[in-house]
């Protein structure tokens, strides 16, 4: 296994590695992306996908009197999560579990905001998971999805390359997904970088 298949399931020491890389190398986009994001100070949160755990502190941040919850399909990413939330967790205004998008363990209607940074790549079936996404959202509940990838740009098809079972949307493919799931008010925004943030409403 090449070390970049950690960015799909990070495993073992090199998966513990490529976790805090993610924590540094995606918090400019991650600042930028969430610029379009303005959660109430109460909400609830589900961020899919948690790598390492960062954008899980962001949000709890943007919302001091919400709580935060975290999956992750990977055990190295759930462990680094807990470690870098534990203040939160034992303040009970974070969880993070091993779980994946496929079948979210959530009550429907349960979130106001359910974030995807730099995940929705690996996501096995993007109109099923999207449901699942729609799902667990409160109606009026936002989407948000941040890549630092827009797939439209030849460097993208490298990764696509060296990572197995990694899939770059444009931003008029995730629109599509995104519709066929029920989401409406869907707007992007991307920068000259070619990162692409979208936000979809329930």
């Amino acid at each position: 296994m090449s070390f970049f298949e950690n960015t799909r399931k990070p495993v073992g020491f090199g998966g513990k590695i490529m976790v805090a890389m993610m924590n540094f190398g995606h918090s400019a986009m991650a600042e930028w992306g969430l610029r379009f994001l303005k959660p109430a100070p109460d909400a609830m949160v589900l961020d899919c996908g948690c790598g390492g755990g960062a954008n899980i502190k962001t949000l709890l941040k943007l919302c001091p009197n919400g709580k935060v919850q975290g999956i992750d399909y990977s055990a190295v990413s759930v462990e680094k999560t807990r470690k870098v939330n534990a203040r939160a967790i034992a303040a009970g205004r974070c969880t993070v579990q091993q779980a994946s998008v496929a079948e979210l363990p959530f009550e429907a209607e349960q979130f106001d905001v359910v974030t995807a940074f730099e995940t929705v790549y690996f996501w096995p079936e993007l109109a099923q998971n999207f449901r699942e996404v729609y799902r667990v959202l409160k109606p009026g509940g936002v989407f948000f999805i941040c890549n630092e990838a827009n797939g439209e740009t030849t460097k993208d098809d490298k990764w696509t390359q060296i990572i197995d079972g990694m899939t770059i949307y444009t931003d008029t493919a995730l629109k599509e997904y995104l519709e066929q799931a029920g989401f409406c008010k869907i707007q992007n925004h991307k920068n000259k970088k070619g990162w692409l943030c979208i936000t979809a409403q329930k």
